[in-house]
């Protein structure tokens, strides 16, 4: 197994991988669509992918990253918002792996930590997470406000 981090070279690959974690999430979007959010992250450099290959060169998962500042720690810190392992890859040690590459890259460039969150049915995922040490927080609330575009765009 080889991770590395994604380039635009990796995003045919990765859209088809992304497609699958939407898809866990009951979330069906276009692949042109999946292609160009993932096409803007790689050439902004607003996230970091890094992408998991088998001996084969097949693409099995990947973890996306994003930076943010953790003001109540006055440190940088970085959000896991995705993390995603083909079915065909389960139950193979894979996803730690990715989980443990986002890590090297949070200590590397001197965060202060990780976040992340899941729907309340991925059991899995949670007992991952609190394998490798991450704490469920107790004290907040995750809220959101879904915003409509502007009209005219």
């Amino acid at each position: 197994m080889h991770i590395h981090a994604a380039s635009s070279a990796d995003l045919d690959d990765l859209t088809r991988l992304f497609a699958g974690y939407l898809q866990f999430y009951r979330e069906d979007k276009p692949l042109a669509a999946i292609r160009v959010f993932l096409a803007a992250r790689l050439s902004r450099g607003d996230s970091v992918l890094f992408l998991a290959r088998d001996s084969q060169d097949r693409a099995l998962g990947f973890v996306q990253l994003y930076p943010f500042q953790a003001s109540l720690a006055l440190q940088p810190a970085w959000l896991l918002s995705d993390l995603y392992v083909s079915e065909v890859a389960r139950r193979q040690g894979l996803g730690a792996a990715l989980m443990n590459s986002a890590r090297r890259h949070a200590e590397s460039t001197g965060a202060c930590g990780l976040q992340l969150q899941t729907a309340k049915s991925n059991l899995a995922g949670q007992a991952l997470y609190e394998r490798l040490g991450y704490v469920r927080d107790e004290l907040f609330h995750t809220y959101w406000l879904e915003l409509s575009p502007p009209d005219g765009d």
